[in-house]
């Protein structure tokens, strides 16, 4: 029935957009020649008409064009421009297989035939990011992250020293909808924070919208991170992997059958639990701790209609001691991981038409397990915390002719929440034995709905409006919140140069995270919106310049920025996800936020040398009835000035070097402005009791940093290469706070700051090869 829907929608959006009898489309699939890989974003243009599309997240694409003779040009960073010149006089495929381009080939000529991107389109606020250059760049001990180097993109923050979440114009880590293959990642975070779950080899493409969200996009106020994995080789067996210093990762890639099915395999592991076991002794103990990556996808063509795709995604992070003595023994063990996977039809109805269905799969758990036992005595303890998802997912695209581009769709989500429960078993002297859960927070059973409908619609040659709505609801416990979510962005493109773009986007967002630090611990917890904690929204406005230069190898874009955000929570002072006495409900503080700034961005997407600058300028702070005596604060991550700089550079097809700098104004953080001797009336005796000034009202030093990383790469043939990669990270050794605490000396009694800093230089040395 809702397909039905839409499609009625869609045929009355549509009528002022039908095409003329003298029209025909052009439509068809663009993928590298040499792995049948489809390329999303591919720019097919006809340059005399300046009329143009790209393909979509799956290499397909539909152009109507006026009959008569046509020359379509297809361009891709990284391949070879595809021309083809023919007459124009009936409806038309194309199947296009872009071919790389040669190690030794001169890029920039590629380049001064690229489609405009930046200006032609009315999307504001996306970054992309190729899988080539994000392998290219720095790594912490050589592991290559996408979050951090999102981290490197302007109006994206890092939380700490080394750590890869992301805090996009102000808003909370919960605020990002990480999608890997549709499917959302709650936590995204491996080693504590250090590295993300996302590996690189399997990653095709990443897109990150930060603002001027179209009407397709909703669930979450800040940022969607995209990640679109490979689909695998339909041409040919290879692979790739590398051995590095904490953690070695393998990908196998190739057809089932060819042209027809192929399959990927990918996994990584990190071996600091195998490299710390000879130095323990295993007669009193052992102890611990890992994490592991496993993506596959499978992709099945059926007919040039239909498609099918599986992918999957397990990782999983564990940390264990066991402490063993004459006649006891103790443990401990924690956990914590995702599951995700996606099964998803892609089918042509027609030659505009394109649709897609999913189901999607994904679970996020959080365990703690301690165990003591001394003789016949034992003591056995538990928490859990998670997050489950069954959903589906249908997407429609319809592009009646090139001044028209509209999108629908609707999606449902099962959630089920369990923001914790603790399990205790004892037996004490052999008498009393004692089995009990206690779950102050029992799990929450919830339903999410969405609808949407966009149009991006080209009025003249020079103005383009991207005007939609997003429609969701949510029930839970019996209570059910709805939300209309406007969305609107324009485009004027002033002297064939510069485009002026603005847009206007309401979000809502029904899942928050409570947390206590800022690094993605485990401990932090996912609970919904109830019918006393209400959903998450805001509103944001921005606006902005984009140009390109130099025959479109240059790209630069000036964004300003102001969002506004309600029913934010926090935790009360001193609260925290363990206590047994109080559901969560009772522990948290309901406030507002806002965020505002501007952005500069000039990023060099082609030649021998490439990267971006990018620079910004923010203020984010929050406002909490109950917290700093209900005054408005800084957010922790608030950060006047934030500079990134990211360069790749080829000397030569087999030395390449590359750099990134960054420098940020310090965290904002609560110390106390003193202290005060005060009777303890319970214990009777004096204890120092600190005064505070308002909450965050302190700054730690600035944080900069420069890594550097050089490779070494042989190329054995066309299709087998090897590399070494000397890399330092925090190159000038410069001590950057990770946080800072109040030490007293014990001699003279008198207290003072001091600064803990985590990473020094940092050398690591891996080896790649691919084949």
């Amino acid at each position: 029935m809702i397909k039905q829907i839409i499609l009625f929608l869609f045929l009355v959006l549509s009528q002022m957009a039908v095409a003329q009898p003298t029209e025909f489309t052009i439509s068809g699939y663009v993928e590298d020649a040499s792995s049948g890989e489809k390329l999303i974003g591919v720019n097919i243009y006809e340059p005399s008409l300046k009329l143009g599309t790209a393909s979509n997240a799956y290499g397909f694409f539909s152009l109507t064009l006026p009959a008569g003779h046509v020359q379509i040009a297809v361009t891709y960073i990284g391949y070879q421009t595809f021309v083809s010149d023919f007459q124009l006089n009936a409806d038309r495929d194309l199947n296009v297989s872009l071919k790389p381009s040669s190690l030794k080939g001169d890029t920039i000529v590629v380049a001064a035939e690229r489609y405009d991107t930046i200006t032609k389109t009315t999307q504001m606020s996306t970054i992309e990011v190729p899988a080539q250059q994000m392998r290219s760049l720095p790594a912490l001990l050589g592991e290559v992250d996408v979050l951090k180097v999102i981290q490197l993109l302007p109006g994206v923050q890092s939380g700490s020293e080394g750590t890869s979440g992301i805090y996009v114009r102000g808003g909370g880590p919960d605020q990002n909808l990480m999608l890997i293959d549709d499917a959302p990642v709650y936590n995204a975070s491996h080693l504590f924070g250090f590295f993300s779950v996302f590996n690189s080899d399997a990653v095709k493409k990443v897109t990150l919208t930060k603002g001027g969200f179209p009407a397709r996009f909703g669930g979450r106020l800040s940022s969607v991170l995209e990640i679109n994995t490979k689909d695998g080789n339909m041409k040919r067996i290879s692979g790739q992997g590398t051995i590095g210093a904490i953690a070695s990762r393998f990908t196998l890639e190739g057809p089932l059958q060819t042209d027809k099915t192929s399959f990927i395999i990918s996994g990584r592991r990190t071996y600091l639990d195998l490299l710390m076991r000879p130095f323990m002794d295993s007669n009193d103990g052992v102890g611990g701790y890992y994490f592991y990556d496993f993506n596959t996808k499978v992709n099945h063509i059926f007919s040039d209609s239909d498609r099918l795709f599986f992918s999957l995604y397990l990782g999983d992070d564990r940390f264990y001691m066991e402490d063993n003595y004459s006649n006891s023994s103790d443990k401990f063990d924690l956990g914590w991981g995702n599951a995700t996977s996606t099964l998803r039809w892609n089918h042509i109805l027609n030659r505009k038409m394109f649709s897609r269905t999913a189901l999607i799969y994904s679970k996020y758990q959080f365990d703690i397990n301690s165990s003591s036992k001394s003789g016949s005595d034992y003591y056995k303890a538990g928490y859990f915390s998670g997050v489950r998802d069954f959903g589906l997912k249908y997407d429609l695209d319809y592009l009646p002719g090139p001044r028209h581009y509209l999108r629908s769709g609707f999606n449902i989500i099962h959630h089920t929440y369990s923001p914790g429960a603790f399990h205790i078993k004892y037996n004490e002297n052999s008498n009393t034995t004692v089995d009990t859960t206690l779950a102050a927070s029992k799990d929450v059973n919830a339903l999410e709905a969405a609808l949407y409908l966009e149009d991006d619609i080209k009025l003249t040659a020079d103005f383009t409006v991207n005007a939609g709505l997003h429609f969701s609801a949510f029930n839970v416990r019996n209570k059910t919140y709805f939300s209309w979510q406007p969305r609107l962005s324009l485009k004027y493109l002033l002297f064939e140069k510069w485009a002026l773009k603005s847009s206007f986007a309401s979000m809502n967002q029904y899942v928050h995270l409570l947390t206590n630090g800022g690094i993605g611990m485990p401990t932090d917890l996912w609970v919904p919106a109830t019918d006393n904690v209400p959903p998450q929204k805001s509103w944001q406005v921005s606006a902005g310049l984009a140009r390109t230069f130099q025959k479109n190898t240059y790209e630069f874009s000036l964004e300003f920025y102001y969002k506004k955000m309600e029913n934010l929570i926090e935790y009360k002072e001193g609260a925290g996800f363990s206590g047994l006495d109080k559901s969560w409900e009772s522990k948290i503080e309901k406030g507002s936020g806002r965020a505002y700034g501007a952005e500069v961005f000039l990023q060099k997407k082609a030649g021998k040398t490439s990267g971006w600058i990018g620079y910004t300028l923010s203020w984010s702070d929050r406002l909490f009835p109950g917290l700093n005596e209900g005054k408005r604060f800084p957010y922790k991550y608030d950060r006047r000035h934030d500079i990134s700089l990211a360069v790749v550079h080829s000397f030569t097809p087999n030395l390449q070097l590359s750099a990134s700098w960054v420098f940020g104004t310090g965290n904002a953080v609560t110390f106390p402005l003193g202290t005060y001797r005060s009777m303890n009336s319970v214990f009777s005796y004096f204890e120092d009791v600190n005064l505070y000034s308002s909450r965050n009202g302190f700054r730690m030093p600035a944080y900069h940093r420069l890594d550097v990383a050089l490779k070494f790469i042989n190329h054995k043939s066309e299709t087998k290469t090897s590399e070494w990669t000397l890399g330092l990270y925090n190159a000038y050794n410069h001590k950057n706070p990770y946080f800072i605490y109040i030490d007293e000396d014990w001699d003279t009694g008198k207290k003072q700051a001091k600064q803990v800093s985590l990473f020094p230089v940092i050398p690591a040395l891996s080896y790649s090869f691919s084949f």
